[in-house]
């Protein structure tokens, strides 16, 4: 594995009614979310973050996104476009410390990616 690639911490899945599916994984993971908002619903379990987004967000998620974390965001961006993968949402800031984009690989599928600064 590349230096900089820190593996997949972070799953977001879309969801039409946010009360609806926070009831649900927080049957399946046992916990209460960490963040609960209108906006999004997270939990920290096992490793893992597990988020909410209601109607995918400003990002238009159609399905669940894995987000690689990565220590050098716009390397691992330029390296997949040269490899012949897309962005689909350029690097940007989600909070403080935090960056994300998303490619895509050849056959357009979302792949995330996150740095914490």
């Amino acid at each position: 594995m590349s230096d900089d690639l820190l593996g997949i911490k972070t799953v977001l899945h879309p969801v039409s009614d946010l009360a609806a599916a926070k009831a649900v994984y927080t049957a399946l993971l046992g916990i209460e979310p960490q963040t609960d908002s209108a906006y999004y619903v997270g939990y920290d379990v096992a490793g893992q973050h597990i988020g909410l987004v209601p109607a995918g967000g400003p990002q238009a998620m159609t399905g669940p996104v894995a987000y690689w974390h990565v220590t050098d965001l716009d390397a691992r961006i330029a390296a997949v476009t040269a490899a012949g993968g897309g962005v689909k949402e350029p690097a940007h800031e989600v909070g403080p410390g935090r960056r994300v984009a998303t490619v895509t690989d050849a056959d357009g599928n979302a792949l995330g990616l996150l740095q914490d600064t």
